[in-house]
């Protein structure tokens, strides 16, 4: 038997005996690779007699394309079986229970505010933004605040430089919107608002804040009242009732603050909600409004508590901190 017949039977016997495609390519390798054994016959054409050349040469490219085929057959069938192990060890045991997918929800102050936005939407206010870096003039000037008034002292501030801050109060969209738009009007608001409060159950350092006000012929405090009454109620259900008692606003005279009660709510008990009152006349003058012909309300209240009272939630920290036992109880 000559070389290159007993190269082929021993590559074929080899290639036979392989059990997996990662030997093959190891035999592929040894036998057809530029070192191979095969390209290693073809080394010694040189000391063959010229007439044996040519014979050789063939013999050597006959072995070559045979190895090659072996080769071939081999991984299809070694390839078969591979992938039905594969596909053995990763099957899927359908009597083992699922793992349910995790499906998001509205976070509860988000609900609240698409609540607040329908409602007052509803009943005819347009909905507008104001910056939470806002400008001092549009915080506290425009809203009658005069710079040692001690109403300053209650909204303790985060200033970035001597006229501008971290709105305390979303009651700044006000100066804004007397500046583009004339009377009537009717026009709220929802946003975050800053102060430096000490972080407890009840306050925060930032907390969501919705502020409403109109300006019209003839609004009085009757409107303020009939339109608090309808809010509440809708938000709150239909045997909620408010209660005004007189309170200090600079950018409102005469102030009050607003509570709600309602039997679901601690046994009927009155809950603070927010401020209100009919919009100072200095501040319609100042955006040149005839406070002979018009007069409006403004009002406000903490979005914040509005879960609070809705669900009986005791401490305002949950709301932001990130815990999906506490957020997955309010779906939405």
């Amino acid at each position: 038997m000559s070389a290159v017949q007993q190269l082929v039977e021993e590559a074929s016997g080899r290639i036979s005996g392989a059990s997996t495609t990662a030997d093959l390519r190891a035999l592929e390798l040894e036998y057809l690779g530029k070192s191979g054994s095969i390209a290693g016959l073809m080394r010694g054409i040189g000391a063959l007699a010229p007439e044996e050349r040519p014979g050789f040469g063939q013999a050597v490219n006959q072995a070559k394309d045979r190895v090659q085929s072996l080769l071939e057959s081999r991984v299809a069938e070694l390839r078969v079986t591979e992938l039905e192990s594969q596909f053995a060890a990763e099957a899927i045991d359908v009597t083992m229970p699922g793992r349910r997918t995790q499906v998001g929800n509205r976070h509860v102050l988000g609900q609240a505010m698409e609540k607040v936005k329908r409602v007052l939407g509803g009943m005819g206010f347009v909905y507008d933004e104001s910056p939470d870096l806002e400008e001092f003039k549009y915080n506290f000037d425009a809203l009658n605040y005069p710079p040692d008034h001690p109403a300053m002292d209650d909204q303790d501030t985060f200033y970035i430089d001597d006229d501008h801050l971290l709105r305390t109060q979303t009651t700044a969209l006000q100066g804004r919107v007397f500046e583009r738009v004339k009377p009537p009007l009717r026009y709220f608001t929802i946003g975050r608002c800053y102060r430096n409060e000490a972080v407890d159950r009840t306050h925060g350092h930032t907390f969501h804040q919705v502020d409403a006000f109109m300006v019209d012929e003839g609004v009085s405090m009757a409107q303020l009242k009939g339109t608090l009454g309808q809010f509440a109620r809708e938000m709150f259900g239909a045997d909620t009732v408010t209660r005004f008692r007189p309170d200090f606003f600079p950018f409102v005279e005469p102030g009050v603050d607003f509570a709600i009660s309602s039997p679901k709510f601690m046994g009927g008990a009155w809950l603070e909600l927010g401020g209100a009152g009919l919009i100072h006349p200095s501040i319609l003058e100042r955006y040149g409004i005839d406070t002979e012909r018009y007069s409006g309300f403004a009002f406000g209240l903490g979005v914040d508590r509005i879960p609070l009272l809705a669900y009986g939630i005791d401490d305002l920290r949950y709301f932001l901190d990130n815990d999906l036992r506490f957020l997955a109880q309010f779906p939405g």
